[in-house]
């Protein structure tokens, strides 16, 4: 939605509310990736079982990222759950992707807000529950922005548009991914 009229374009700065993105940061981000289109890396993390259901994520060298279960799942309720920390991937992913194409065409954003929820069936209770045919893993989701920039409502959903499609966890949830889980 256009904001325009009641927020001027700043001069120098590419966002409104938003803590700035280094411009020229992301200029060379963009470049690396034109120059090597095939570059591949690999992201790690190891996940520690503390105890019923509460698991530390290690991720480089930051703190434990905490995954758990609510209590009606037999968990502490200390962290969101494998499920809720999923949609909370996807958000951050498209958020980060939407602000940085914001940044590079030139739009300011003032607010951005994504609104998640999933529908999942958890009857099967990680295999030892009701195991009979069901999907498992969410059968759908659904997000709604809210975005207000300096732009008309088009240009945004169109960046949104992209963002989604060039967002790597939104393409992890609707391609096919090659999953090998085996013993050290």
């Amino acid at each position: 939605m256009s904001d325009a009229t009641t927020h001027p374009k700043p001069a120098t700065a590419i966002t409104g509310c938003l803590a700035p993105i280094d411009k020229a940061g992301l200029d060379q981000l963009i470049a690396n990736g034109r120059a090597n289109p095939q570059a591949i890396k690999t992201l790690k993390c190891k996940t520690i079982a503390e105890g019923r259901f509460r698991h530390l994520n290690m991720v480089r060298n930051l703190p434990p990222y905490i995954v758990d279960e609510p209590p009606a799942l037999l968990g502490d309720d200390t962290a969101p759950n494998p499920s809720e920390a999923m949609l909370a991937a996807l958000g951050s992913c498209l958020a980060v992707g939407i602000h940085a194409n914001a940044v590079a065409r030139g739009i300011t954003i003032y607010k951005l807000e994504l609104s998640l929820e999933a529908d999942i069936n958890i009857t099967a209770v990680w295999g030892t529950g009701d195991v009979s045919p069901k999907p498992v893993g969410f059968d759908a989701v659904r997000i709604s922005v809210d975005l207000q920039a300096d732009a008309p409502r088009e240009d945004l959903d169109a960046l949104i548009a992209h963002a989604k499609m060039w967002s790597p966890v939104a393409n992890t949830y609707t391609k096919p991914v090659a999953l090998n889980v085996e013993m050290a």
